[in-house]
């Protein structure tokens, strides 16, 4: 059995954890307890249990398949584990959650792993292990042929377009002809080919950090977005605003902020004042994630 907490289930449910605690009282299932929520003697045959995590202390959880005021839940899709998933892709489930770590679907979490905002949107679902309290994610069997994870184990070209249409040029993304107008023409001290004299200055602070870091990382989501710099360690992500006064860039980095926003990714910004003393600066920055570096 697959347990959900009540605030997951809210959200499955899209309405307020709030109103959803309300409802439960209402329906004798919880109580009120010196300022916390228990269960009651109903609740315990609906099927809640109460569970204790190290983060957050005690909580309730429910059936994934419980239903509110004897209304059915949707038909959700089959869910699947990270072990199905791994071996799918003949790797082990331990890599496979810091593959998708990694692409910002899951975060680690003192219990476990939880989902984020992003691995919501893909269907991802938090659940609590019966025993140890301990937290996990299920997805739903699509995530096998997502493209962004399909394409961390495999880089084939999609040639369908050109096979179908021989003569139809496909457009070119906002971040492709960005690239072509600012050739990567600057060598870093790890060997990384940069657009500009920032980012090299940039690139190498984070070489000198022993930051293990991406260039134009793309990220994974299917809007077509790249990033200045990604270190995989955190999940954080890095952008240079250079040319504000441009308007055209102006409105690229409108873009991308919205995204960023939108998937609720770690982000880093620096500008110029930043550049001129990067390294007290940067260090800062990157703390308010915690990376330290010395």
């Amino acid at each position: 059995m697959e347990y959900i907490s009540t605030s997951a289930l809210a959200n499955e449910l899209d309405i307020k954890s709030a109103d959803l605690f309300d409802k439960l009282k209402t329906l004798g299932w919880i109580e009120r307890k010196n300022d916390k929520w228990v269960l009651t003697e109903i609740g315990k045959k609906k099927g809640g249990q109460t569970r204790n995590n190290p983060k957050f202390g005690e909580y309730i959880v429910w059936p994934e398949n419980i239903s509110i005021d004897n209304e059915q839940q949707k038909v959700r899709p089959k869910l699947i584990n990270a072990t199905a998933i791994g071996k799918h892709f003949d790797i082990s489930p331990q890599r496979l959650n810091l593959i998708l770590s990694e692409l910002g679907w899951i975060a680690k979490d003192i219990a476990g792993w939880e989902v984020t905002k992003l691995g919501k949107s893909l269907g991802g679902r938090q659940f609590e292990h019966e025993t140890s309290g301990g937290t996990y994610v299920l997805w739903p069997e699509t995530i096998l042929t997502n493209k962004n994870l399909t394409s961390v184990f495999k880089d084939i070209p999609d040639t369908t377009q050109q096979t179908l249409h021989p003569t139809k040029e496909t457009p070119k993304s906002t971040s492709d002809n960005f690239r072509e107008k600012f050739p990567a023409t600057l060598r870093t001290k790890d060997g990384h080919m940069v657009r500009s004299r920032a980012e090299v200055i940039i690139d190498n602070a984070l070489y000198d950090y022993k930051l293990a870091h991406a260039y134009e990382r793309k990220l994974p989501i299917e809007e077509d977005l790249y990033s200045d710099f990604f270190i995989p360690s955190e999940n954080v992500y890095i952008e240079f605003w250079g040319m504000e006064d441009d308007p055209k860039y102006a409105e690229r980095k409108k873009a991308k902020m919205e995204i960023y926003k939108k998937y609720d990714f770690k982000l880093i910004e620096l500008n110029d004042s930043d550049i001129s003393n990067l390294d007290d600066h940067l260090p800062k920055k990157l703390l308010k994630y915690g990376i330290k570096v010395y």
